[in-house]
């Protein structure tokens, strides 16, 4: 089920691949350009975040055709990347990570134009609504609208609504899980498979929260602590398996697959929801990248790993989304 990718480093090595290491120092560098992130005032936090995110997002592969239009009763942006001129295509709902706090459909745009390339379908890029300004439930309301919105009106926009994939990393890969969750709470048909970045399944701290804490890495445990703050209206949502996905029942769900981080406060809990997937009786294929840091796929302009790690989950999408 979890297979690992990457080679282990020797003790006393830096555990981190080379690649992902200098793109860790590149992004540290770019935010050192600005004022703390943890004194700016919200709004300046989110165009730090912005700015320094830009270099990672240039390049790729150029898209046939975009489209952006607000969908729903609640009006959600979505941006539609299409790899190709061709009449329908699969589509791949994706939910940007940062914590439900930070980001976009902007900073994380090379990465779904890189999935519609790779693994030849159309992306559709949730610009849901941010925390704390918006907390649990909303970005989960309005994903489930958008997979409604495609079932419904996807043929019209190429999108062949009968073979939908829904993903995100971090915060993203938490909001994917729910949706199907919820959708199958509703009564209504799962979606035919999840693509799982390093996901933020339970606020549960664990001992990779503490083995991968700090700033040689990429995710901090008090910055994740603050991002749960923000996501939950009050400690009853840490009850909830909506926002807890690891604490629900998960049979029914879609196929998935996981991109795990070994260097990552995150690790375990992403270990955690791949056998308790597989335990739910879901297809599962895990893969654990050694030397991979959280957000590392965002590396992908000069690191060979995080090459990789598309390759393999855009090979795997492609054939979840062969056939109706």
């Amino acid at each position: 089920m979890d297979n690992a990718s990457g080679q282990p480093r020797a003790a006393g090595q830096d555990d981190v691949d080379p690649q992902v290491r200098l793109f860790l120092q590149r992004m540290s560098t770019g935010y050192a350009a600005y004022p703390q992130m943890a004194s700016a005032s919200l709004p300046e936090a989110r165009r730090i975040a912005e700015a320094v995110r830009a270099q990672w997002v240039a390049g790729g592969p150029e898209m046939a055709a975009r489209e952006e239009l607000r969908v729903g009763a609640l009006h959600t942006r979505v941006r539609i990347l299409r790899p190709s001129a061709q009449a329908m295509l699969p589509a791949l709902v994706y939910l940007h990570g940062g914590g439900w706090t930070l980001f976009s459909i902007d900073t994380h745009d090379r990465l779904m134009r890189e999935y519609a390339a790779r693994a030849g379908v159309a992306v559709v890029a949730v610009d849901y609504s941010l925390s704390p300004e918006a907390r649990f439930p909303q970005a989960l309301e309005e994903t489930v609208e958008v997979i409604d919105w495609l079932r419904a009106h996807g043929a019209a926009h190429g999108i062949d609504a009968s073979r939908l994939a829904v993903g995100g990393d971090s915060a993203g890969a938490n909001l994917a899980v729910a949706s199907q969750l919820r959708l199958r709470d509703l009564g209504r048909a799962p979606v035919a498979a999840m693509l799982l970045n390093y996901g933020a399944y339970s606020d549960r701290t664990s001992p990779s929260w503490a083995r991968y804490d700090g700033p040689a890495y990429m995710l901090e445990a008090d910055e994740m602590h603050r991002f749960w703050d923000n996501y939950l209206r009050d400690d009853g949502d840490r009850d909830d398996p909506l926002a807890m996905p690891l604490l629900a029942d998960l049979r029914g769900l879609p196929p998935a697959f996981l991109a795990i981080a070994e260097c990552d406060i995150l690790v375990d809990g992403n270990r955690e929801m791949a056998a308790a997937l597989h335990e739910a009786g879901v297809p599962v294929q895990a893969r654990t990248y050694a030397g991979a840091t959280h957000s590392f796929l965002e590396a992908m302009s000069i690191s060979d790993l995080a090459d990789r790690a598309l390759d393999e989950a855009s090979d795997w999408l492609r054939q979840a989304l062969s056939t109706p």
